[in-house]
Protein backbone atom coordinates (compact mmCIF):
# COMPACT_ATOMS: atom_id res chain seq x y z
CA UNK A 1 0.00 0.00 0.00
CA UNK A 2 1.46 3.37 -1.01
CA UNK A 3 2.15 6.28 1.27
CA UNK A 4 -0.69 8.26 -0.28
CA UNK A 5 -3.37 5.59 0.16
CA UNK A 6 -5.62 5.13 3.19
CA UNK A 7 -6.52 1.84 4.89
CA UNK A 8 -9.09 1.11 2.18
CA UNK A 9 -6.54 1.57 -0.59
CA UNK A 10 -7.95 4.91 -1.77
CA UNK A 11 -5.55 7.60 -2.92
CA UNK A 12 -6.42 10.74 -0.94
CA UNK A 13 -4.63 12.91 -3.50
CA UNK A 14 -7.41 12.24 -6.00
CA UNK A 15 -9.98 13.60 -3.55
CA UNK A 16 -7.93 16.74 -2.97
CA UNK A 17 -7.57 17.18 -6.73
CA UNK A 18 -11.33 16.87 -7.20
CA UNK A 19 -12.00 19.54 -4.56
CA UNK A 20 -9.44 21.94 -6.06
CA UNK A 21 -10.86 21.39 -9.55
CA UNK A 22 -14.38 22.08 -8.28
CA UNK A 23 -13.21 25.34 -6.68
CA UNK A 24 -11.54 26.47 -9.91
CA UNK A 25 -14.68 25.71 -11.94
CA UNK A 26 -16.82 27.45 -9.32
CA UNK A 27 -14.60 30.55 -9.44
CA UNK A 28 -14.74 30.65 -13.24
CA UNK A 29 -18.52 30.30 -13.43
CA UNK A 30 -19.16 32.86 -10.66
CA UNK A 31 -16.61 35.49 -11.72
CA UNK A 32 -16.66 35.15 -15.52
CA UNK A 33 -20.05 33.76 -16.55
CA UNK A 34 -22.60 34.84 -13.93
CA UNK A 35 -20.84 37.86 -12.40
CA UNK A 36 -23.64 38.45 -9.90
CA UNK A 37 -22.73 37.49 -6.29
CA UNK A 38 -26.34 37.28 -5.16
CA UNK A 39 -26.96 34.37 -7.54
CA UNK A 40 -23.59 32.67 -7.03
CA UNK A 41 -20.83 34.20 -4.90
CA UNK A 42 -17.28 33.31 -5.95
CA UNK A 43 -14.93 31.35 -3.69
CA UNK A 44 -12.89 34.51 -3.14
CA UNK A 45 -16.04 36.30 -1.88
CA UNK A 46 -16.83 33.37 0.41
CA UNK A 47 -13.29 33.36 1.80
CA UNK A 48 -13.52 37.09 2.50
CA UNK A 49 -16.86 36.61 4.27
CA UNK A 50 -15.41 33.75 6.31
CA UNK A 51 -12.51 35.93 7.50
CA UNK A 52 -14.95 38.67 8.49
CA UNK A 53 -17.09 36.22 10.44
CA UNK A 54 -14.02 34.87 12.22
CA UNK A 55 -13.08 38.37 13.31
CA UNK A 56 -16.46 38.97 14.92
CA UNK A 57 -16.27 35.64 16.78
CA UNK A 58 -20.00 34.90 16.38
CA UNK A 59 -19.26 31.92 14.19
CA UNK A 60 -17.86 30.01 17.17
CA UNK A 61 -20.99 30.72 19.21
CA UNK A 62 -23.08 29.47 16.26
CA UNK A 63 -21.12 26.22 16.12
CA UNK A 64 -21.43 25.76 19.87
CA UNK A 65 -25.20 26.34 19.83
CA UNK A 66 -25.74 23.92 16.95
CA UNK A 67 -23.64 21.23 18.61
CA UNK A 68 -25.76 21.59 21.77
CA UNK A 69 -28.99 21.22 19.77
CA UNK A 70 -27.58 18.24 17.90
CA UNK A 71 -26.30 16.55 21.06
CA UNK A 72 -29.73 16.83 22.69
CA UNK A 73 -31.52 15.35 19.70
CA UNK A 74 -29.09 12.56 18.86
CA UNK A 75 -28.51 11.70 22.51
CA UNK A 76 -32.24 11.19 23.09
CA UNK A 77 -32.51 9.21 19.86
CA UNK A 78 -29.78 6.83 21.05
CA UNK A 79 -31.34 6.45 24.50
CA UNK A 80 -34.75 5.62 22.98
CA UNK A 81 -33.89 4.01 19.66
CA UNK A 82 -31.38 1.34 20.69
CA UNK A 83 -33.43 -0.16 23.56
CA UNK A 84 -36.60 -0.11 21.46
CA UNK A 85 -34.82 -1.78 18.55
CA UNK A 86 -33.32 -4.43 20.83
CA UNK A 87 -36.63 -5.30 22.48
CA UNK A 88 -38.45 -5.36 19.12
CA UNK A 89 -35.83 -7.65 17.62
CA UNK A 90 -35.69 -9.96 20.61
CA UNK A 91 -39.33 -10.19 21.65
CA UNK A 92 -41.92 -11.06 19.00
CA UNK A 93 -44.87 -10.05 21.18
CA UNK A 94 -43.43 -6.60 21.81
CA UNK A 95 -42.67 -6.27 18.11
CA UNK A 96 -46.29 -7.08 17.22
CA UNK A 97 -47.46 -4.56 19.81
CA UNK A 98 -45.25 -1.58 18.92
CA UNK A 99 -44.52 -2.06 15.20
CA UNK A 100 -47.85 -0.56 13.94
CA UNK A 101 -47.22 2.59 15.99
CA UNK A 102 -43.64 2.87 14.70
CA UNK A 103 -44.76 2.43 11.09
CA UNK A 104 -47.50 5.04 11.59
CA UNK A 105 -45.17 7.70 12.99
CA UNK A 106 -42.09 6.98 10.88
CA UNK A 107 -43.35 8.46 7.56
CA UNK A 108 -44.29 11.79 9.19
CA UNK A 109 -41.62 14.34 8.16
CA UNK A 110 -39.69 15.79 11.13
CA UNK A 111 -40.62 19.32 10.02
CA UNK A 112 -44.28 18.51 10.57
CA UNK A 113 -43.53 18.33 14.31
CA UNK A 114 -42.29 21.93 14.51
CA UNK A 115 -45.65 23.39 15.76
CA UNK A 116 -45.80 20.85 18.58
CA UNK A 117 -42.11 21.38 19.39
CA UNK A 118 -42.82 25.07 19.94
CA UNK A 119 -45.97 24.37 21.99
CA UNK A 120 -44.36 21.68 24.17
CA UNK A 121 -40.89 23.15 24.71
CA UNK A 122 -41.18 26.81 23.70
CA UNK A 123 -38.39 28.59 21.84
CA UNK A 124 -35.62 26.67 23.60
CA UNK A 125 -32.79 24.36 22.68
CA UNK A 126 -35.04 21.41 23.50
CA UNK A 127 -37.38 22.41 20.65
CA UNK A 128 -34.54 22.09 18.14
CA UNK A 129 -33.36 18.93 19.86
CA UNK A 130 -36.82 17.42 19.57
CA UNK A 131 -36.92 17.94 15.79
CA UNK A 132 -33.48 16.35 15.46
CA UNK A 133 -34.65 13.50 17.70
CA UNK A 134 -37.65 12.79 15.48
CA UNK A 135 -35.42 12.65 12.42
CA UNK A 136 -32.80 10.44 14.09
CA UNK A 137 -34.68 7.94 16.21
CA UNK A 138 -36.37 5.86 13.51
CA UNK A 139 -33.22 4.87 11.57
CA UNK A 140 -31.72 3.71 14.87
CA UNK A 141 -34.81 1.69 15.80
CA UNK A 142 -35.17 0.06 12.38
CA UNK A 143 -31.50 -0.85 11.96
CA UNK A 144 -31.15 -2.11 15.52
CA UNK A 145 -34.28 -4.21 15.07
CA UNK A 146 -33.03 -5.57 11.73
CA UNK A 147 -29.66 -6.42 13.25
CA UNK A 148 -31.20 -8.39 16.11
CA UNK A 149 -33.69 -10.16 13.86
CA UNK A 150 -30.78 -11.18 11.64
CA UNK A 151 -28.71 -12.81 14.40
CA UNK A 152 -28.24 -16.49 13.35
CA UNK A 153 -30.16 -18.81 15.63
CA UNK A 154 -27.11 -21.07 15.87
CA UNK A 155 -25.29 -18.25 17.71
CA UNK A 156 -28.02 -18.13 20.34
CA UNK A 157 -28.12 -21.91 20.73
CA UNK A 158 -24.34 -22.06 21.05
CA UNK A 159 -24.48 -19.34 23.70
CA UNK A 160 -27.03 -21.32 25.69
CA UNK A 161 -24.85 -24.42 25.53
CA UNK A 162 -21.90 -22.39 26.84
CA UNK A 163 -23.84 -21.12 29.84
CA UNK A 164 -25.70 -18.00 28.65
CA UNK A 165 -29.18 -18.97 29.75
CA UNK A 166 -30.63 -15.57 30.64
CA UNK A 167 -31.95 -13.21 27.98
CA UNK A 168 -29.84 -10.41 29.42
CA UNK A 169 -26.64 -12.41 28.95
CA UNK A 170 -27.63 -13.62 25.49
CA UNK A 171 -28.30 -10.06 24.37
CA UNK A 172 -25.10 -8.69 25.90
CA UNK A 173 -22.63 -11.38 24.84
CA UNK A 174 -24.18 -12.96 21.74
CA UNK A 175 -26.86 -10.90 19.99
CA UNK A 176 -25.53 -7.37 20.42
CA UNK A 177 -22.00 -8.09 19.11
CA UNK A 178 -23.51 -9.93 16.13
CA UNK A 179 -25.95 -7.08 15.44
CA UNK A 180 -23.39 -4.31 15.98
CA UNK A 181 -22.65 -3.65 12.26
CA UNK A 182 -26.35 -3.00 11.66
CA UNK A 183 -26.66 -0.90 14.82
CA UNK A 184 -23.63 1.16 13.79
CA UNK A 185 -25.11 1.67 10.32
CA UNK A 186 -28.33 2.92 11.89
CA UNK A 187 -26.46 5.39 14.10
CA UNK A 188 -24.47 6.61 11.11
CA UNK A 189 -27.65 7.18 9.09
CA UNK A 190 -29.32 8.85 12.06
CA UNK A 191 -26.35 11.19 12.51
CA UNK A 192 -26.64 12.34 8.89
CA UNK A 193 -30.41 12.75 9.00
CA UNK A 194 -30.30 14.57 12.33
CA UNK A 195 -27.61 16.95 11.11
CA UNK A 196 -29.71 17.72 8.01
CA UNK A 197 -32.68 18.47 10.28
CA UNK A 198 -30.58 21.00 12.16
CA UNK A 199 -31.19 23.87 9.74
CA UNK A 200 -34.96 23.47 9.89
CA UNK A 201 -34.85 22.93 13.66
CA UNK A 202 -33.08 26.27 14.15
CA UNK A 203 -35.15 28.10 11.56
CA UNK A 204 -37.96 29.06 13.92
CA UNK A 205 -35.69 31.02 16.26
CA UNK A 206 -34.92 28.77 19.21
CA UNK A 207 -31.90 30.98 19.96
CA UNK A 208 -29.93 33.90 18.58
CA UNK A 209 -27.11 31.57 17.56
CA UNK A 210 -26.81 28.43 15.45
CA UNK A 211 -25.53 27.49 12.02
CA UNK A 212 -29.02 27.07 10.60
CA UNK A 213 -30.31 30.21 12.26
CA UNK A 214 -27.50 32.36 10.87
CA UNK A 215 -27.83 30.80 7.42
CA UNK A 216 -31.38 32.08 7.17
CA UNK A 217 -30.45 35.37 8.85
CA UNK A 218 -27.83 36.17 6.23
CA UNK A 219 -30.21 35.08 3.47
CA UNK A 220 -32.71 37.69 4.73
CA UNK A 221 -29.92 40.27 4.39
CA UNK A 222 -29.07 38.98 0.88
CA UNK A 223 -25.50 38.27 2.00
CA UNK A 224 -25.14 35.09 -0.01
CA UNK A 225 -21.39 34.83 0.53
CA UNK A 226 -22.03 34.41 4.26
CA UNK A 227 -24.81 31.93 3.47
CA UNK A 228 -22.31 29.79 1.56
CA UNK A 229 -19.87 30.01 4.48
CA UNK A 230 -22.47 28.45 6.77
CA UNK A 231 -23.41 25.87 4.15
CA UNK A 232 -19.78 24.78 3.90
CA UNK A 233 -19.48 24.68 7.69
CA UNK A 234 -22.54 22.44 7.91
CA UNK A 235 -21.05 20.12 5.32
CA UNK A 236 -17.59 19.99 6.90
CA UNK A 237 -18.85 19.37 10.43
CA UNK A 238 -21.22 16.68 9.17
CA UNK A 239 -18.34 15.06 7.28
CA UNK A 240 -16.15 15.22 10.39
CA UNK A 241 -18.85 13.47 12.44
CA UNK A 242 -19.11 10.70 9.87
CA UNK A 243 -15.35 10.20 9.54
CA UNK A 244 -14.75 10.11 13.31
CA UNK A 245 -17.67 7.75 13.85
CA UNK A 246 -16.54 5.35 11.13
CA UNK A 247 -12.96 5.38 12.38
CA UNK A 248 -13.96 4.78 16.00
CA UNK A 249 -16.41 1.99 15.22
CA UNK A 250 -14.11 0.20 12.77
CA UNK A 251 -11.13 0.61 15.08
CA UNK A 252 -12.69 -0.45 18.37
CA UNK A 253 -15.76 -2.59 17.64
CA UNK A 254 -15.54 -4.11 14.17
CA UNK A 255 -11.92 -5.29 14.04
CA UNK A 256 -13.07 -8.84 13.48
CA UNK A 257 -14.42 -7.93 10.02
CA UNK A 258 -10.88 -7.16 8.81
CA UNK A 259 -9.21 -9.94 10.74
CA UNK A 260 -7.69 -7.60 13.35
CA UNK A 261 -8.05 -9.05 16.83
CA UNK A 262 -5.20 -7.39 18.71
Amino acid sequence: MGRHADTNGKDWRLGVLAVLLAIVIWQFIAAVIIRYPFILPAPTDVLSAFISLLQTGDIFLDIQASLVHFAIGLGLALLVGIPFGIIMGWNRRFESFIDPLIELLRPIPPLAWIPFAIIWFGLTSFSAGFIIFVGSVFPIIINTYSGFRGVPRIFVEAGKMLGCTKDRDLIRYIAFPAALPSVAAGIRIATGVGWMCLVAAELFGVSNYGLGQKLWFFYSLHQMDSVVVYMILLGMIGLAFDMVFRYYIDRHFLKWRTGEVA
